[in-house]
């Protein structure tokens, strides 16, 4: 995957390690760390990353 592909969080600071996600052609859902983007960690479909971050947002609301 173009590391032009991948999105990191704005919540991210300059030169900081984090999460940056990506979405592939065949709609899987690509995450790895933003320090190493070529190399994918971890490959999801989208229902799956949805309910992820819905459950990050609820344990937010509630925390």
């Amino acid at each position: 995957m173009a590391m032009d592909h991948w999105q990191k969080s704005s919540y991210c600071g300059e030169g900081d390690a984090c999460l940056s996600v990506a979405a592939t052609p065949g709609r899987a859902i690509q995450l790895t760390e933003s320090a190493d983007p070529a190399h994918s960690i971890l490959a999801t479909d989208p229902a799956t990353w949805a309910r992820f971050l819905r459950s990050l947002k609820e344990s937010d609301n509630h925390g």
